[in-house]
């Protein structure tokens, strides 16, 4: 290796070690060499589809995505020791979402820059080129298909051929798919399966997109503060951000007071919701307990088919077979009526509880004839009838009685004066006043000037048009 050589060399790997970073570049510890992985610049809205193969177990029958990311193209090279004087770098490209047939026309094309640039330093040419031209040399645009082609028996794996290389045999990809003798040993299509490159490219979009929203700042419009992104969390439908320790103190507030389905952007009239990966990361163990906990209550709540064991110690969802009113929890085997909640009475009317009649008979009430016709089924027709009754006994007797003031006894005033008999304990109450009189001399109430009811034993008694001042009848 002569002088200027290896002096180039030392230069051009010191130089790409400083433009770029560890992820980017890295210098092998062995040899005059290293790695490049290089990130394409995806135009905004760049989308990838497969259209779904019998070859692969995809859930459905197509995907698509946008992407901002794609996984790099990987540059393995080694510096022979008469480069750059003489001889171009060694090198193997690799990448999992090209077929092997467009990486050939990228490795190609890397010959090429370095013969029209024989004597001089080649990498940083060779790197630009794959982050800035790739797409347009391949002509690869949005929506770009990934599609399982079988291209010969020599390769190992089966490559993906994007369709637009294949119409378009005119350009580069097109050409290189279309000649399998293009095939270049250096390009290396780093993928198994369809499905597994799906799963690569967007965990790999995930991960790049959560590094470049943890190296930026953003403003918190609840505490007004600027903070990194790796202290900020934003919603994935509205992309609203707000720091981690306001929306943290949001989440444990609303959740333990059970709103768990509130737990959205705080943004004014924004619906976007947290996920429950989001929750997970801000609250406590415990409190996420809760959380998850109230999620899946409210959510069997809302399934028509489910009812709850009633045995305060269980409480074990239970689904209810159409048309039945048993239902039999899993857990301890209780047999209950789904209507009731009682233990299970087959054929028999559900019973009513006292704290249940007032209900019932405002339900019963207020519902559509269709309704009436249930509750009469379920409760019984009689049983229907007898509280209607008695809620109209107790109307009529709040409207016409007063209650007896020792014993509460429901006393009618017919007639005579205001000092009254009460008929269950035989107390002399005032009318007016409703209070306990003397045994002795129930009328000194009346007479006595300090009573507030002084001169009042016949006020309001009426007969034949006259109010009466005669002596009590009573």
């Amino acid at each position: 290796m002569s002088s200027e050589d290896k002096e180039a060399q030392e230069d051009e790997l010191l130089a790409l070690a400083s433009i770029y970073d560890e992820d980017e570049f890295k210098r092998a510890e062995s040899a005059q060499g290293g790695e490049t992985r290089i990130c394409l610049e995806l135009p905004q809205n760049f989308k990838i589809f497969v259209s779904g193969s019998s070859t692969e177990s995809l859930r459905n029958n197509g995907f698509e995505y946008t992407v901002c990311f794609l996984p790099p193209l990987v540059l393995n090279f080694e510096l022979p020791p008469d480069y750059p004087s003489t001889s171009p770098p060694a090198f193997t490209l690799s990448g999992k979402w090209l077929s092997q047939a467009q990486l050939s026309a990228l490795c190609k094309h890397l010959d090429n820059v370095w013969e029209e640039n024989r004597g001089c330093v080649v990498l940083f040419a060779w790197m630009q080129f794959l982050k800035e031209e790739t797409l347009s040399y391949l002509n690869i645009s949005s929506p770009y298909e990934l599609k399982m082609c079988h291209q010969g028996s020599r390769q190992s794996k089966t490559p993906l051929v994007p369709l637009d290389a294949e119409k378009d045999c005119g350009g580069a990809a097109g050409s290189a798919a279309a000649e399998e003798e293009t095939i270049d040993a250096r390009a290396v299509q780093d993928v198994e399966s369809l499905s597994s490159l799906i799963r690569e490219i967007l965990d790999f979009d995930q991960a790049q997109r959560r590094k470049c929203f943890n190296s930026k700042m953003y403003l918190c419009n609840i505490c007004f503060c600027e903070k990194l992104g790796s202290d900020c969390m934003h919603f994935m439908d509205c992309s609203h951000v707000y720091c981690k320790a306001c929306l943290k103190d949001y989440f444990e507030i609303q959740i333990r007071d059970g709103q768990v389905h509130c737990l959205n952007c705080p943004e004014p009239k924004c619906s976007s919701v947290a996920t429950p990966g989001q929750v997970k990361e801000l609250v406590g163990e415990q409190l996420f307990a809760r959380y998850d906990r109230l999620l899946l209550q409210s959510t069997l709540n809302l399934m028509a088919d489910v009812v709850y064991c009633p045995r305060p110690g269980c409480q074990t969802p239970v689904m209810q077979e159409p048309g039945c009113t048993m239902g039999i929890c899993s857990c301890c085997n209780y047999a209950f009526c789904t209507l009731c909640k009682m233990t299970y009475h087959g054929v028999s009317p559900c019973k009513v509880t006292a704290e249940k009649l007032t209900d019932l008979r405002n339900e019963y009430l207020e519902a559509d004839e269709a309704t009436k016709r249930f509750l009469e089924q379920r409760y019984g027709k009689r049983v229907i009838e007898k509280a209607l009754e008695e809620m109209e006994s107790k109307e009529w007797l709040e409207k016409n009685s007063k209650s007896c003031p020792r014993c509460g006894t429901h006393i009618e005033k017919l007639d005579g004066c205001n000092k009254m008999t009460c008929s269950g304990c035989m107390r002399y109450f005032c009318w007016l006043c409703m209070g306990l009189l003397s045994r002795v001399n129930p009328y000194r109430h009346f007479n006595d000037p300090s009573s507030p009811c002084f001169n009042r034993l016949f006020q309001a008694v009426h007969i034949d048009g006259d109010f009466l001042e005669d002596e009590d009848e009573d």
